[in-house]
């Protein structure tokens, strides 16, 4: 029974080459967006779940009430670690402080050996604690005795084998920052790609006062968001009452004006990864709301795909009717039938799999890259992966064949025979053309988020920052000694191309900001809201292009001596005409009785991304703070070849003046390109899944029509004998089609526009959804289903109407 049923199945594929071929390519290509889709779905979803206590481990985040904005962030003073151990004994040692080193060098071997420098979330001093909350697999060393002692370090595999080869790298020494010496004492797996802690360079914490932390251990004011307390909460402790608790921590430790304003939170680590407000040391986010809607998407293909099967198979109907009729005259039950027809479908569903397996596998690098995962996270083999794609051709050959098996296997027999069957019948068509609303809706909707996203990105590129980011070469600054600042000038300011250098503590637009309180002119406590500090040289303002429009630059120092602020501190403290501010003084929290006069403002700029909106900013001058270097190139000789040449120069010097340290350089235009990776790849992911969905409906559509071309034939040479034109016979087949795709777009742009319009309110500098977005969309729609109609109506239309009328 099985044999007769493929054999037959395979016979019926056989037979209708053209629509099998449209519908295989059709569930092909949406089998391997839902199974691609699954794949990163579940990398999402499985971050920091390989921790055996994942559920109980806590990151402690401070959260500034009085702040405009969310106000969250993931740094706490350096001397909480030892308060909340004194304060909270039954936690003291379900306690660890990860302190991230952020970008260093790490030298292997004496002088003139090799450098490698980290980026930031792979070198981290942490205590022995670490490794109670933060599972790795340990290779050598003891994890309870590797970090207790100062100069010790923790390599993972991967680093090791970087530092020392295939040599035991037990016991050897690497030199960071030029600093330290680190002695081996452990060796642990690679940490997974899905980890919110993926330090593979573990410092000794007791190493870190030594070493050198960006603040003073008792100071309660400041924090660094690399700075971070995670704990694990005992089974009896509840989250809700250790924030309570937290509560009153926050009272005794800060001053009575911080304490009201300033609150601990609890972060659970699960949640991490899909918090971008806070961050975390992979530098890597992701909203759960996007995941969702990319398993919504691949639904939506599949269903597409879906569609084309329903429609190709119930407007084929007619030709299989008389099969139905001699089947059921030899005996042939309703059930039998509908399973002789699953079973076509399910044997195309099996052959689409195994080709989606392919697609999938050659689409792989692409994906991961588009989307910033990890390819060797993504296993198509793994059982999970294969149980889904079991469950998932199941599911696709009952929502494809159910239908049609039903439409099929009850005709009746006297009728099928008889040829009086007809499939244009009321209730198939107005199915048929359901579901090519259905299809064009989907392709429509993905076509709008495209069309915004893309008009959101070119005004990201295009918007005005408030200084010049063109040609601007950024390289960071290591410590650096007395003089070595000036030695760097020197060599570099009289090389042909350059127009201008400038030290400061980052680019205008930067995510990691100095924050910091002030007091202005006599008042009697510091003001409810921070700044944004900015200390640079004094040509910080001629190499970024800002521009002042009251009072003047400040006087060359090494430190605070004078301060220029931007339009929005002036406006923050009321005053309309910014000449006004010129001549008075403020002082920064912490320091009130030392005052520095305000002796300019320069236009507002962003000193964020465009993300946020822009906050009160105070430039100065303080050279222990200078860790970039922005150098304005000019390109009116010799071009690229000269910029090049220049290049060669720029890193001869930088070598010359820091030979311990690694050449790194960006230019400014790209580095601020990366504030929207994450957008970019939406973008992207949106283009790529529009394209997808309106090709897998042009293909249903195609075979609609072309169906429809051959049950019309008669008709179409009966007009062309009384004399209807090409035009006209076009304009039959194409008038209802493109029907369908308006009224498809009158029911996906309410949906978009509600969709994109949450999109863009993450957005403080946003566009506009207009008209012409929607009327581009379905002038776009309206185009592709006519091109895909054409085809088959003209050749339709051309046809000699002697045979047309010939035919039975």
């Amino acid at each position: 029974m099985l044999k007769s049923y493929f054999t037959t199945a395979l016979r019926a594929l056989k037979r209708n080459g053209s629509y099998t071929v449209i519908n295989l390519v059709g569930l092909t290509f949406g089998l391997a967006c839902c199974l691609i889709l699954f794949l990163a779905i579940r990398y999402e979803l499985s971050h920091d779940r390989h921790h055996a206590h994942a559920d109980r481990i806590y990151r402690i985040i401070t959260r500034n009430r009085r702040s405009e904005g969310d106000g969250r962030n993931s740094g706490i003073p350096l001397p909480a670690l030892a308060a909340l151990r004194s304060d909270f004994p039954e936690l003291k040692r379900q306690l660890t402080l990860v302190y991230d080193a952020r970008r260093v060098v790490v030298r292997v071997g004496g002088p003139g050996a090799n450098k490698f420098e980290e980026e930031g979330g792979m070198v981290a001093f942490a205590e022995p604690e670490y490794f109670r909350l933060f599972d790795y697999q340990w290779k050598s060393g003891n994890p309870q005795t590797a970090l207790n002692n100062p100069n010790t370090v923790v390599l993972s595999e991967r680093m090791a084998h970087k530092y020392f080869g295939d040599a035991e790298p037990m016991g050897k020494t690497i030199r960071v920052d030029n600093k330290m010496d680190f002695v081996v004492s452990g060796v642990v797996q690679d940490p997974p790609a899905t980890s919110s802690v993926p330090f593979e360079v573990l410092l000794s914490f007791a190493s870190l006062k030594q070493f050198g932390a960006n603040t003073d251990w008792n100071d309660w004011q400041s924090t660094y968001s690399g700075c971070q307390i995670y704990l694990m909460l005992p089974p009896q402790m509840a989250p809700e009452q250790t924030e309570r608790q937290l509560v009153a921590f926050a009272n005794k430790y800060l001053r009575p004006e911080e304490a009201k304003d300033l609150k601990y939170e609890l972060q659970p680590l699960t949640t991490i990864h899909f918090d971008s407000r806070t961050g975390n040391f992979a530098g890597r986010t992701i909203s759960k709301e996007i995941i969702w809607a990319m398993g919504l998407i691949g639904l939506f293909i599949l269903i597409t795909a879906c569609v084309n099967f329903i429609n190709l198979a119930t407007a084929q109907a007619i030709r299989r009717a008389k099969e139905v009729g001699v089947r059921k005259v030899l005996g042939s039950t309703r059930v039998q039938l509908v399973r002789q027809f699953l079973g076509e479908t399910g044997l195309l569903t099996g052959l689409s799999v195994g080709l989606a397996l392919l697609v999938a596998y050659l689409a792989l690098p692409y994906v991961a890259d588009l989307l910033n995962i990890k390819q060797a996270s993504l296993h198509l083999t793994d059982p999970v992966v294969i149980s889904f794609l079991v469950v998932l051709a199941v599911i696709t050959t009952v929502l494809a064949g159910f239908y049609p098996a039903l439409v099929l296997s009850g005709y009746q027999p006297a009728l099928a025979l008889k040829g009086k069957v007809r499939s244009s019948g009321g209730g198939q068509l107005t199915l048929r053309r359901g579901l090519i609303v259905f299809q064009f809706a989907i392709s429509q909707l993905l076509l709008i988020g495209t069309i915004v996203a893309y008009s959101q990105m070119k005004y990201f590129r295009s918007a005005d920052l408030g200084y010049n980011k063109e040609a601007v070469l950024t390289i960071p600054i290591p410590d650096h000694k007395p003089g070595q600042l000036e030695t760097l000038r020197a060599r570099l300011i009289n090389q042909p191309n350059v127009q201008s250098l400038s030290y400061g503590i980052s680019v205008p637009s930067a995510n990691g900001n100095w924050w910091t309180g002030f007091r202005y002119e006599n008042a009697e406590k510091d003001s409810d809201y921070g700044v944004v500090m900015r200390p640079a040289d004094t040509a910080y303002v001629r190499t970024y292009g800002l521009k002042l429009i009251a009072g003047r630059m400040y006087l060359p120092a090494d430190t605070m001596r004078e301060f220029v602020v931007n339009e929005s501190f002036v406006k923050r403290l009321g005053i309309r005409d910014p000449r006004q501010i010129i001549g008075k003084s403020m002082a920064l929290s912490g320091r009130p009785s030392v005052k520095k006069p305000i002796v300019g403002v320069v236009r507002d700029f962003n000193t964020f991304s465009l993300h946020q909106k822009t906050e009160p900013c105070v430039l100065t001058s303080h050279r222990d703070a200078y860790n970039t270097l922005g150098i304005k190139l000019s390109t009116r000789q010799g071009g690229t070849e000269a910029i090049s040449q220049l290049l060669g120069e720029v890193e001869k010097a930088w070598t010359a003046t820091f030979p311990d340290f690694v050449f790194r350089y960006e230019f400014l235009d790209q580095t601020l390109a990366d504030f929207y990776q994450s957008e970019e790849r939406m973008y992207s992911l949106f283009r790529l899944l529009a394209g997808i969905a309106i090709f897998i409906g042009c293909l249903g559509l195609y075979g609609v029509v072309a169906f429809m071309v051959e049950s019309r034939k008669k008709e179409v040479g009966i007009r062309k004998a009384l004399g209807a034109s090409t035009t006209h016979i076009f304009g039959i087949f194409s008038a209802d089609f493109v029907k369908l795709v308006l009224i498809a777009l009158v029911l996906a742009s309410p949906i978009a526009w509600y969709v994109m319009s949450e999109w863009l309110d993450d957005f403080v500098y946003r566009i506009d959804i207009e008209w012409w977005m929607f009327a581009l969309t379905g002038g776009l729609a309206i185009g592709i289903a006519l091109l895909t109609v054409s085809f088959q109506s003209i050749k339709a239309a051309l046809m000699n109407p002697v045979n047309s009328l010939r035919t039975e």
